[in-house]
């Protein structure tokens, strides 16, 4: 009986030993697997122009009109949405995403309030966010009219988050890509906060007054029209170039990286310089609507939900067995023990008789 108790024994220390030991190696092994960005990512976004706020567009026909000046539309909502799929190569450390994005105006019909449209591709690290080293490793398809669906796609090496932060956000400056300038700039922490009770990292990006010329030689970005049109006086014609500048704020939670709320204040215009607005084309305060928030906090909560399995529920759970396991084998053991060493003479006697 005794032998029988020092196997069990023996069979309890070592279960609570292995036990012991997977509670210790699954937060540093297993949780680094799972904290990854999700290869099933399929992701609808969408952002409105603030109510109340200012929101102007350029009637573009105006431009070209034989007679008038340039009409800019004021109080126009608008409706910025964003499609954002994961595509091939993806494997187990990077993963491609596709975002097809548009602008349009919530007046209008889709189809005559479409203002711009792009698909934008880009291979990143699925832990970092950061693009992977391969040139290129993204490219830029902007719709020349987004009326026609005539694309121009551009291969583009880029550097800097997008549309993912690391896993584990820092407290602190990131680079961070922006798709119109087509240039990376420091997107800074700015406050902890919460939304709708998830602790979230604020972080804002300033886009200076750009140049569109000089980054892509679009004709519209550069106009030779005559003065009246603008607005000005005189009969000659005067060459205006479009600017852009931007306000960017985004939401992250920090322990996935994702981003639960983001918004844009953008103005693009035309100027005969880069410090003076002569006719804007767009100005808005765009904003996640809270069906996108919900649906980014639905997402997010799952990752969040696997990575306290495997790094806090699990490891406790398998820690406590493990504990008591090892215990009891070893009472068990020493109970054996004792047993074996009590053996009264009278016993003894018995035996040998």
């Amino acid at each position: 009986m005794s032998n029988v108790r020092r196997i069990i024994a023996c069979i309890l220390v070592g279960l609570g030993a292995l036990l012991l030991a997977c509670a210790a190696m699954i937060p540093t092994y297993t949780v680094g697997k799972v904290a990854k960005t999700p290869l099933d990512l399929r992701i609808t976004t969408i952002a409105k122009s603030v109510p109340g706020e200012e929101s102007l567009v350029l009637d573009a026909k105006s431009l070209t009109s034989p007679e008038g000046a340039a009409t800019v539309h004021t109080n126009v909502p608008l409706f910025s949405q964003r499609f954002l799929t994961v595509e091939e190569p993806s494997d187990a450390d990077q993963m491609t995403v596709q975002a097809g994005q548009t602008l349009r105006r919530d007046d209008l019909d889709p189809q005559a309030g479409l203002l711009t449209a792009s698909v934008d591709r880009v291979t990143i690290d699925r832990v970092t966010g950061e693009p992977i080293d391969a040139s290129p490793n993204g490219s830029i398809a902007v719709a020349q009219d987004p009326k026609s669906g005539g694309d121009i796609p551009t291969e583009l090496q880029r550097r800097g988050l997008q549309y993912r932060f690391p896993i584990g956000t820092e407290k602190k400056s990131y680079p961070y890509f922006d798709l119109n300038a087509r240039a990376t700039y420091d997107i800074d922490f700015v406050e902890e906060s919460e939304i709708k009770g998830v602790p979230v990292y604020h972080f804002r990006q300033t886009i200076p007054v750009t140049n569109m010329w000089d980054v892509v030689k679009h004709p519209s970005y550069q106009l030779a029209l005559p003065a009246a049109k603008w607005g000005l006086e005189g009969t000659e014609p005067v060459t205006m170039t479009r600017y852009y500048t931007n306000t960017r704020d985004v939401w992250v939670e920090p322990r996935t990286g994702a981003v639960l709320k983001g918004g844009e204040s953008i103005h693009m215009f035309y100027g005969r310089s880069a410090d003076k607005v002569d006719v804007t084309v767009l100005k808005s305060h765009l904003v996640f609507d809270e069906e996108t928030i919900d649906a980014q906090l639905a997402v997010t909560q799952e990752s969040l939900d696997k990575l306290d399995l495997f790094g806090k529920t699990l490891p406790v759970i398998l820690g406590i067995l493990g504990a008591i396991f090892v215990i009891a084998g070893i009472v068990l053991g020493v109970l054996s023990s004792r047993g074996r060493t009590i053996d009264p003479p009278t016993e003894r006697l018995r035996r040998n008789l």
